[in-house]
């Protein structure tokens, strides 16, 4: 890669270090938030599926408008939005203002700042065979922030209340403003040739069956991580373990996945990513079966967050990766973010019906049984894909 690429990968990295580190951590203000303000899991748990659902809804139209313009302007424009939602939520007295603050605000200022954005920067820049190794270190970045900031931010919690802790979060995204400028710029010529104009684009994508299934496994993808990453704390706490141990879960969901997300990138520099894909959401289903099965204590769960961890954004580099590879890279943001809002459909849904489902049988065992099913759906989805580029018609070496 030249030294323009790598510099646009290690600020992307970090962008998305800061911004998906901060993002991990809203599970763990569930209890305290909602002691305070009296505000229910399901009530709770609605406020982060509409983060989750209009972060997809306007990533597409994000998506197209940084692969016309560049990234760094959207970075730094979703990097002042996301500030904002935490100040508002910080000062909330209701579910109100959490529900804009982290629910609305928040969720517009991920569209700017996260991977679709900074993936669809990264994969112009950087050669084809080399391009889903950068997208798994870019993705690797997301997990450094849960390891690092999860723990953080519950030390900030027992701290300064929960309400610092905000604040203090906040001014962790203000640093994603000078990073802006690693991946600022206009794309290069040769991205426009890879790929029709994006009316063109859409048309293809729309009408090649692989597209959808791209869609419905990235689906169940965010379906399973809205679930655990917003109520396993919950359940952990639930089930007689210290709210520590929800904390440390979250953070070695993130230390593996560090290790997960660019093993799976390098792998799908070099073998098939469909398949991989396969493999990544039939492990999900196996580790959570396990999880089940084996009586729960600190072990098994911190084994179980470990094992899921590795997991957990795999699917990242290598759905990006059959994107750009099939449909080429010039409108990777804007096809990139399509898919990303079947993921967010399933996160809105992850975090939401498993907040219903407590609250009416009780406990979160339909929703860990629902989450074995979908593994296999997803696994099956993967399999009829085409890994085949609609501009050469050749099947990559």
């Amino acid at each position: 890669m030249s030294n323009r690429a790598w510099i646009m990968v290690v600020c992307g990295a970090v962008v998305v270090t800061l911004s998906m580190g901060v993002r991990q951590t809203f599970g763990l203000f569930l209890t305290p938030l909602g002691l305070d303000l009296n505000i229910s899991r399901e009530a709770f748990g609605l406020a982060i599926a509409v983060q989750n659902l209009l972060f997809g809804l306007v990533q597409p139209f994000v998506g197209a408008w940084a692969d016309r313009h560049g990234a760094g302007k959207v970075a730094a424009v979703g990097a002042a939005l996301y500030i904002a939602g935490l100040v508002l939520a910080a000062g909330a007295a209701s579910v109100v203002g959490i529900s804009i603050g982290l629910g609305v605000m928040v969720g517009l200022a991920m569209a700017g700042c996260t991977f679709t954005v900074i993936l669809g920067a990264v994969g112009k820049a950087v050669p084809e065979g080399q391009r889903t190794l950068a997208f798994g270190i870019v993705t690797a970045g997301g997990s450094l922030g849960q390891f690092l900031v999860v723990p953080a931010a519950q030390g900030l919690i027992d701290a300064l209340d929960w309400r610092g802790a905000l604040l203090v979060l906040g001014g962790l995204i203000f640093l994603i403003l000078p990073l802006a400028l690693g991946v600022a710029g206009r794309p290069t010529e040769d991205a426009g040739e890879d790929g029709p104009p994006l009316k063109a684009a859409l048309r293809e994508a729309v009408a090649h069956p692989s597209f959808w299934m791209l869609n419905l496994g990235f689906f169940v993808c965010g379906f399973h991580i809205a679930f655990v990453g917003t109520h396993m704390p919950a359940y952990l706490r639930d089930q007689g373990l210290s709210p520590g141990i929800g904390a440390m879960s979250l953070a070695l969901i993130g230390l593996f996945n560090i290790i997960g997300s660019a093993a799976w990138g390098a792998l799908g520099s070099r073998h098939s990513k469909k398949w991989l894909l396969v493999m990544v959401y039939a492990l999900r289903g196996v580790a959570i079966a396990i999880f089940l099965v084996v009586p729960l204590s600190a072990a098994s769960a911190l084994i179980f967050a470990a094992s899921f961890g590795f997991l957990w954004l795999g699917t990242v580099p290598l759905t990006n990766g059959l994107i750009a590879l099939i449909y080429g890279v010039r409108n990777l943001s804007a096809l990139g973010g399509i898919v990303f809002l079947s993921h967010q459909i399933g996160a809105f849904l992850g975090a939401w019906l498993a907040g219903v489902a407590f609250t009416v049988l009780g406990s979160y065992d339909a929703v860990w049984i629902a989450s074995i099913i979908l593994a296999g759906i997803a696994a099956l989805a993967n399999v009829p894909i085409r890994e085949v580029s609609l501009r050469t018609g050749q099947v990559p070496a």
